[in-house]
């Protein structure tokens, strides 16, 4: 099979689209559970088999099936990523270089920002540090009033009202100069509670950078609730109130006193965004985050770099 044979990129999966939105609005977080455990099932093979290395950053269940794939496919081979979650790969090519080209050509083609080289055959040539400088530029401060309000990359997020781990009163806007990382979260999400060890150590590196805020808002439970679970397992992080005690689908209440549906802002739980110094989206990813340390250089550049 030629190179073409082994392309995978996000355009080919709309069937899978299709499938996967109906399972997920069916069962809730089921169907990333399940694609999640396959993706582990498939690396631990591939470990065995001497294979496989570090997962690329940024990557849903569909990335890390064209992942696993990339692994397994005949040399010369070479997988790429872009900032904000797209991918491609070729493989069975005549050289390193001509699959890194075609890849780098298909990744482009779908990309808002520059796609790197993560792989080639089975040597990793990622850098973090250029992963993070990939996320520029950053939007000016009057650029980004100008930027629609949605939670998608390059949008305005909501400005949703809440209070603080203190009980003080805030609202996403109060955090203009920061960089927020907003992650939204429930102690009755058997996801949610796996990846937060992991959290927890980003936190505990970053939380005294300066100009970087960090903001754990529950849904459909108190935050009482999601605070205890914490405190049963030895994990201090700072808890947000959004009120969000509706057992279905809840809302967050907006700061100019109107609602928005949970559903929303967050189609699946856990789900996170990474907002800039002007509160615009630069990271949003539905379900688990397979390496929150690999975040770590994003945040740093953004809190220093972007502007307010």
């Amino acid at each position: 099979m030629k190179g073409g044979e082994y392309l995978k990129k996000s355009g080919e999966w709309a069937l899978t689209d299709v499938r996967r939105a109906w399972f997920v609005a069916e069962s809730g977080m089921k169907m990333e559970t399940i694609e999640s455990l396959l993706y582990r099932l498939a690396i631990a093979w591939l470990l065995l088999a001497g294979l496989a290395h570090a997962s690329p950053p940024q990557l849903d269940a569909r990335g890390r099936t064209g992942y696993a794939e990339f692994l397994q496919a005949a040399k010369h081979r070479a997988f790429v990523i872009a900032p904000g979650g797209n991918w491609s790969w070729r493989g069975d090519m005549e050289s390193p270089e001509l699959a890194l080209q075609a890849a780098l050509q298909d990744c482009q083609s779908q990309a808002r920002r520059t796609c790197l080289a993560y792989a080639l055959d089975d040597k990793v040539v990622f850098k973090p540090q250029d992963w993070a400088q990939a996320w520029r530029p950053y939007l000016t401060a009057a650029q980004a009033k100008q930027a629609p309000v949605g939670v998608k990359p390059g949008q305005r997020f909501p400005d949703l009202a809440y209070r603080d781990a203190g009980g003080r009163e805030r609202k996403v806007s109060d955090q203009r100069g920061r960089v927020v990382l907003l992650h939204f979260w429930g102690s009755w999400c058997p996801p949610c509670q796996r990846e937060m060890p992991d959290l927890k150590k980003l936190h505990a590196r970053l939380k005294a950078a300066p100009n970087l805020q960090f903001v754990f808002m529950p849904v459909r439970e108190a935050a009482a609730k999601s605070r205890a679970w914490l405190r049963g397992r030895g994990i201090a992080l700072p808890i947000a109130d959004a009120g969000a005690l509706a057992e279905k689908e809840g809302t967050f209440q907006l700061s100019n006193g109107g609602k928005i549906g949970d559903r929303d802002v967050a189609r699946v739980f856990p789900t996170t965004y990474i907002l800039d110094r002007n509160g615009i989206v630069l990271f949003a990813h539905v379900g688990p985050v397979t390496d929150w340390l690999a975040l770590e250089p994003l945040l740093k550049d953004a809190a220093r770099a972007s502007t307010d």
